[in-house]
C-alpha cells in the first residue's frame, strides 16, 4: 500500500493519509479492509521516511493487530513500488506471494468485496484493474478544436488496488528501472514490459481518492452513513 506521496492538493500541513476520518487516520482504513480479506498477505506500507512517527502511530493504535511491514519509498510513485516490490523479491522467487496489489492508501474506502474481486481477477488471468465506465469524456481532435464522442465502454476510469501475478511484475519494474520509463500507473509498466493479460473488474463509486479538501468531507459522510467509525 502506497502511502509516500505529499498530498499537497488536500491542503493539510501532513501527508494527507495521515490526517483524521471518522475517528482513525485515513490509511488505516485501506489496512483494515484488506487484513479482512482472506488470502492476503504481508501487508506491505510504502511511506517516506519523515513520517515515521505518524506510521507509528497508525500501527501501534488502529490496525486491530494485522501485521504490516513497513518500507521506505523513492522519489516517485514508481519508484515507491519498486522498493516494495524488492522487499518481497525473496518470497516471490520462492513462490510465497504469489500475486501483489498495489492499492493507494488515499482511497479509503475500498471494500473487502473489491479487494477479493481483483484478487481472483489476477490469479486466474494474470492481471486485473478496478474501474468506472467513463460515461461522460469524449475524444479531441488533432486540431484541439472539435470533440469527439466514443464509443460506449471504450475506457474507464481506473481505480485501485491493480493486481498481477508477482514475478512478471517484478521484472517489468526492473526492466523499467533498467530503462529509466517511468509508467503513469502499475499497469502502463506492465503494458509496456510485459504479456501479462490485464482484466477489467467493475470498480465501485465509494473507492474514491482523497485529492482535495471536500473528498475527506464526502468520505466522512459515506462511512457515518455506513455507520462505520473507528
Amino acid at each position: 500500500m502506497l502511502a509516500s506521496g505529499a498530498g499537497t492538493r488536500v491542503g493539510a500541513g501532513i501527508n494527507k493519509v495521515y490526517l483524521p476520518l471518522a475517528g482513525r487516520r485515513v490509511v488505516s482504513w485501506s489496512l483494515a479492509a484488506f487484513a479482512r480479506v482472506p488470502g492476503v498477505g504481508p501487508l506491505v506500507l510504502v511511506v517516506r521516511p519523515q513520517d515515521d512517527d505518524l506510521v507509528r502511530g497508525v500501527l501501534d493504535g488502529e490496525v486491530d493487530g494485522a501485521a504490516v511491514e513497513v518500507v521506505h519509498g523513492g522519489r516517485t510513485r514508481q519508484e515507491s513500488e519498486l522498493k516494495a516490490l524488492r522487499h518481497l523479491a525473496e518470497r516471490i522467487g520462492r513462490g510465497t506471494v504469489d500475486t501483489v496489489l498495489i492499492h493507494d492508501g488515499a482511497r479509503p474506502l475500498i471494500s473487502p468485496a473489491l479487494i477479493e474481486g481483483v484478487l481472483h481477477e489476477a490469479r486466474e488471468h494474470g492481471g486485473a484493474i478496478p474501474g468506472l465506465p467513463a460515461e461522460h469524456i469524449a475524444a479531441v481532435t488533432d486540431d484541439g478544436e472539435t470533440l469527439v464522442a466514443l464509443p460506449p465502454a471504450s475506457m474507464v476510469l481506473a481505480q485501485t488496488p491493480q493486481a498481477f501475478r508477482a514475478a512478471p511484475l517484478l521484472a517489468a519494474y526492473e526492466a523499467a528501472a533498467r530503462e529509466g520509463f517511468e509508467g503513469t500507473d502499475t499497469s502502463s509498466v506492465m503494458e509496456r514490459f510485459s504479456s501479462v493479460p490485464v482484466r477489467w473488474v467493475r470498480g465501485e463509486q465509494e473507492n474514491l481518492k482523497v485529492t482535495y479538501p471536500h473528498d475527506l468531507v464526502v468520505a466522512e459522510h459515506v462511512l457515518t452513513a455506513a455507520g462505520r467509525r473507528g
